[in-house]
């Protein structure tokens, strides 16, 4: 993506989001506005695709940019101008009149780049493709046997990220793949996955990029669905940007974290091990070894039919981290919550309501998007200035 040199540009020096959303590395948090200095160009660029994202298709005016933003009217006229010859935002006509000429309101081309994700889970493997405004315009869904070893897994994801390709031969801002943990996101390496064995050590990132063409982004499955929850979050009207849980009920039990504004992994990239939270001490052995685990003890209950019981496990393991964390939203995903929905999201909230361990009230939502849209999405948060 050409950017020219003005302040509207980037440079190496100012951040490029790993390679993934080419010179829009900057983080910004909220009620943090733009500075005016060449040095700072890439961060004012993507504090201005990020509102004009928010606005949606409705877009802002000039004059609101610099006034959110805290840029001089003409810094903003620069990097609008620059952004419009790059076809990524476009006039979105004109505001009415209060007296004086119309205001020029501006709007996000959402086509004008895209972005994959992958989710691979243990039987089942999900390509998105999505444009700028994460929504889906292509997506791919088919069995995965996750034991068959890395190469046909990888031969899998070639197949199905042809599948979803833009048939204009657009090429893709990058490719994030979400994967059952553990695994090394900063190496793109994973690591000894519970019950296959053959993965560990695989440079899955390396080969994908390698076969593919494109940047790519490894990360764990949950911390891709903390990404999507806390980007439908921030779009949303308020755009709520606290500490929150991603919780994961598919063919496992897995959680992602959303602190200080960023997914939180650890320094080894563990963190988020839900499923490993003992619950019973003389509970059946789980794959991890432990006796108890919520993991077992949740899917035991689904095998059985019993998801208001598999949601009172859920619920007891967010609790313990809404009191351990001050968590201040919990966000229920996975295929096992999508088949019902209104079962988990009353059990937790029950759960949590009468653990009352936390400093305020705790909101439980549904996941608005899935893995594979954040695993997209952690392409395109560099793009509009958000941590991954």
């Amino acid at each position: 993506m050409n950017r020219g040199n003005g302040d509207g540009g980037g440079s190496s020096e100012n951040g490029g989001g790993g390679g993934c959303g080419p010179g829009y590395g900057y983080a910004h948090g909220p009620g943090r506005g733009g500075v005016n200095l060449p040095a700072l160009r890439g961060h004012n660029e993507a504090l201005l695709l990020d509102l004009l994202r928010g606005a949606g298709p409705a877009g802002l005016g000039r004059t609101e940019l610099a006034a959110r933003t805290g840029l001089t009217p003409q810094a903003v006229s620069k990097i609008t101008a620059r952004l419009g010859g790059e076809g990524l935002i476009a006039e979105a006509g004109r505001a009415v009149s209060t007296g004086g000429k119309p205001r020029t309101l501006l709007r996000l081309v959402p086509q004008a780049r895209y972005a994959a994700g992958v989710h691979l889970d243990r039987d089942e493997l999900r390509a998105v493709r999505v444009d700028l405004a994460g929504t889906v315009v292509a997506q791919s869904r088919g069995p995965l046997d996750f034991g068959a070893g890395p190469d046909a897994v990888v031969e899998e994801v070639v197949r199905a990220l042809a599948r979803v390709a833009d048939p204009g031969g657009q090429p893709l801002l990058g490719v994030g793949v979400a994967a059952p943990g553990p695994l090394d996101h900063r190496a793109g390496v994973m690591g000894r996955v519970t019950g296959f064995p053959r993965w560990e050590g695989f440079a899955l990132r390396e080969v994908l990029a390698g076969r593919l063409g494109v940047p790519v982004l490894l990360d764990k499955d949950t911390n891709a669905g903390a990404a999507a929850a806390a980007s439908d979050a921030a779009d949303a009207p308020g755009g709520f940007r606290g500490a929150s849980v991603y919780v994961h009920v598919g063919s496992g039990l897995g959680a992602g974290l959303r602190l200080g504004g960023e997914v939180y992994r650890g320094g080894r990239s563990g963190a988020g091990e839900f499923g490993h939270q003992v619950l019973r001490l003389d509970g059946p052995p789980g794959r991890g070894g432990a006796r108890g685990c919520a993991e077992v003890l949740c899917l035991e209950a689904v095998a059985r039919g019993d998801r208001a019981g598999a949601a009172r496990i859920g619920g007891g393991g967010a609790a313990n981290l809404v009191a351990l964390l001050d968590v201040e939203r919990v966000v229920l995903g996975g295929r096992v919550v999508a088949r019902a929905p209104e079962v988990f999201l009353d059990g937790v909230r029950r759960v949590i309501a009468v653990r009352g361990a936390g400093a305020g009230p705790v909101r439980v939502a549904l996941a608005g998007a899935g893995v594979a849209e954040g695993a997209a999405e952690l392409v395109l948060g560099p793009v509009f200035g958000r941590v991954g």
